[in-house]
C-alpha cells in the first residue's frame, strides 16, 4: 500500500488545498467539461463497452510494463485509486474521443482546406543580431562563402541557447510565427540566407533548409479535431456557466 494511503485526508481539506493553490477554478471546469460531456454523448446515444475498456486498460499496462495483476493493483494503490476508479478515467477518455469523431469527423478535411496555408512548416535557422552594420556584413559574407550561416550563428547570435545550436529553431508551423516574420521566412529560397530583418528584439537573418509542404496527416488529423473538439467545449461549458447564472437571477 502506498504510505500516503495510511494517511487519511478529508475532503474539504482537499479543496482547502486547491482553492489556496490555485487550482480549485482548474479542477472544477474539468468537472464540468466532464458532464458536459456524458450528457451530449447520451443525448447522442454514445457509449462505451467493456470490451474497449479492456483494451484500452491493457494498452496502458504494456505501456508501463505492468506485467501481473499484482503489479497492476500495486499500481493503482499507488496512484490512490482503485480499480473502478481507473476503468471509469478510461471511459471518460474514451468517451470524449468518441464524442469527438461523431461531432467533427466530417468537418476535419474542409477545416485543414480552408487553412491549409497555417499547417505549413520549414526546417529554420536565425540569427538575431543587436547592430544593422553587423548583420549586413555577415549576410554579405554568408552569401559570398567567406563565413557558413551556421559558424556566424554560433560567433555572433545575441542568445546564448540558439549560439549552441548554430541558429536551429526546429521545424516551425507557419501559424506558430509573428506573421510579418512569416511572409519573410516562407518567401525565402531554400537554404539561402535573407537580407537583415528588423524587429524589436534586433536584427534577423534567417536560413531556411528546407520547405515542409502541408499535408492531412493522421498526427495532424487528431491535432485539428482535438482543437475543435476543445473549441465547442469552451463553449458549451460558457453556456452551461451563463445558464447558471440566468437562473440565479
Amino acid at each position: 500500500m502506498s504510505e500516503f494511503a495510511k494517511v487519511f485526508i478529508e475532503s474539504e481539506e482537499v479543496v482547502k488545498f486547491l482553492k489556496k493553490e490555485m487550482k480549485l477554478k482548474e479542477v472544477y471546469q474539468k468537472i464540468l467539461a466532464n458532464k458536459v460531456i456524458w450528457q451530449t454523448a447520451e443525448a447522442r446515444g454514445i457509449t462505451i463497452t467493456q470490451e474497449e475498456i479492456e483494451a484500452e486498460a491493457e494498452n496502458q499496462r504494456r505501456e508501463r510494463h505492468l506485467e501481473r495483476a499484482a503489479d497492476t493493483l500495486e499500481w493503482l494503490a499507488d496512484q490512490l485509486i482503485t480499480p473502478s476508479d481507473w476503468e471509469m478515467g478510461i471511459c471518460d477518455r474514451l468517451l470524449s474521443h468518441k464524442l469527438a469523431q461523431v461531432l467533427f469527423a466530417d468537418e476535419v478535411e474542409n477545416f485543414f482546406t480552408q487553412h491549409c496555408s497555417e499547417f505549413d512548416q520549414v526546417i529554420l535557422y536565425q540569427i538575431i543580431i543587436d547592430s544593422e552594420t553587423l548583420a549586413q556584413e555577415l549576410y554579405y559574407q554568408i552569401e559570398d562563402g567567406e563565413i557558413s550561416f551556421y559558424q556566424a550563428a554560433r560567433i555572433y547570435d545575441i542568445d546564448i541557447h540558439r549560439r549552441r545550436k548554430c541558429g536551429y529553431e526546429g521545424i516551425v508551423y507557419r501559424c506558430a510565427v509573428q506573421a510579418d516574420i512569416a511572409t519573410v521566412v516562407f518567401r525565402a529560397s531554400p537554404q539561402q540566407v535573407t537580407v537583415p530583418y528588423k524587429t524589436e528584439q534586433g536584427y534577423h537573418l534567417f536560413l531556411v533548409e528546407e520547405f515542409i509542404p502541408a499535408e492531412l496527416t493522421p498526427q495532424r488529423y487528431q491535432e485539428i479535431i482535438n482543437k475543435m473538439f476543445q473549441h465547442w467545449l469552451i463553449t458549451e461549458i460558457q453556456c452551461l456557466l451563463n445558464s447558471e447564472l440566468l437562473s440565479e437571477s
